[in-house]
């Protein structure tokens, strides 16, 4: 097995879960999943740690947010709450509105359902990120975010492998070409792959340890 197999091996190995698995997100083709995981994918694009994003997308889905209904129902002070339960405070009450207002224009644009998105964007991943940033605090990392996590369940999409996880190749001394990386890692789902590229963008001791085990 010549370096990058083995740097890539380790690194799937240690760190080869999605951020949808970390978040308690089962992940499937319809609106609640996908729903779940546009709200995960914003509260990651904040300049915060991810676990701390993760942790909010938790208790948001325990406090039973967990669809654009009622999010939009929730009110502010209630959305507020869980995410400062969760630690997620710097951001909290303009997140709280993001969310709220996100809500109602999924509710009003696409019935409340995502795959009404997804097939409007006719298989464009292009137009999916354009699509998706309509949506009151998703950019471009957050649309970013969600399609590396989507593609799992949106196959027109795959292989998605954007900016921060090629950031993460380079780290690690890896192709950056997302064809290379996509036959160098072999079964690994391309979803998998990318998020642990990316926790090895957003790490720099986690890609190292990589690099020592692969030695």
């Amino acid at each position: 097995m010549d370096r990058d197999a083995r740097v890539l091996r380790a690194l799937v190995s240690a760190h080869g879960r999605t951020y949808a698995e970390e978040a308690g997100i089962r992940l499937t083709d319809t609106p609640q999943p996908l729903y779940r995981l546009l709200v995960l994918a914003l509260l990651l694009s904040a300049r915060i740690r991810a676990s701390v994003a993760v942790a909010a997308a938790r208790a948001l889905h325990e406090d039973r947010l967990d669809s654009p209904h009622r999010m939009a129902q929730a009110g502010r002070r209630r959305r507020v709450e869980a995410l400062g339960r969760a630690g997620y405070r710097r951001y909290d009450e303009r997140t709280s509105a993001q969310l709220g207002d996100g809500a109602v224009l999924l509710t009003e644009r696409w019935g409340g359902d995502l795959r009404r998105l997804h097939r409007a964007a006719d298989g464009d991943p292009g137009a999916l990120k354009r699509l998706l940033q309509e949506a009151p605090g998703i950019g471009p990392a957050g649309a970013g975010i969600f399609l590396r996590e989507a593609q799992r369940v949106w196959p027109d999409v795959t292989p998605y492998l954007d900016g921060k996880a090629l950031s993460g190749a380079g780290r690690l001394g890896l192709p950056t070409d997302p064809e290379q990386l996509i036959r160098l890692a072999g079964d690994t789902e391309p979803a998998v792959l990318a998020a642990a590229l990316v926790r090895a963008a957003l790490d720099a001791r986690l890609a190292e340890d990589c690099l020592r085990r692969a030695a």
